[in-house]
């Protein structure tokens, strides 16, 4: 993967515009805060604007083979989400990603090379890399 990846530039900028909850304490709980306003949005999604509807069972595991068990899984989402909805998902998705890259970047880690290795386990490991 490149290295001057678009990871990269994002956790870049963060320390620059970064002026409140520049203590690790702050960027946890910011995060956790962010989490929950995602869920919320999804939530709401279905609650308040009804685009989308959740309609959860059961999985069922009991195929023979790994693929055919994947065939058969539900993500339990009917409809899809509307421009309103879809823009402020995507809105506290990018304020969580702003946290996550906070936290590289106070820690001293880098989000590219995290993005890099988590990819090159799923890429190697397929199906097998989340059992």
């Amino acid at each position: 993967m490149e290295k001057d990846s678009l990871c990269n530039d994002f956790q870049n900028i963060v320390p620059v515009v970064q002026l409140r909850h520049k203590s690790i304490l702050d960027i946890i709980s910011k995060s956790e805060e962010s989490t929950a306003k995602i869920n919320r949005a999804v939530i709401k999604s279905v609650t308040s604007c009804g685009c989308i509807s959740m309609n959860a069972t059961k999985q069922q595991y009991d195929k023979e083979t790994l693929q055919e068990t994947k065939k058969s899984l539900s993500n339990h989402i009917d409809g899809e989400l509307c421009e309103i909805c879809k823009e402020k998902i995507e809105e506290e998705i990018g304020e969580h990603l702003y946290y996550i890259a906070a936290l590289c970047e106070t820690l001293g880690l880098s989000l590219n090379d995290i993005i890099e290795h988590e990819y090159k386990e799923l890429k190697t490991l397929g199906l097998y890399s989340l059992l």
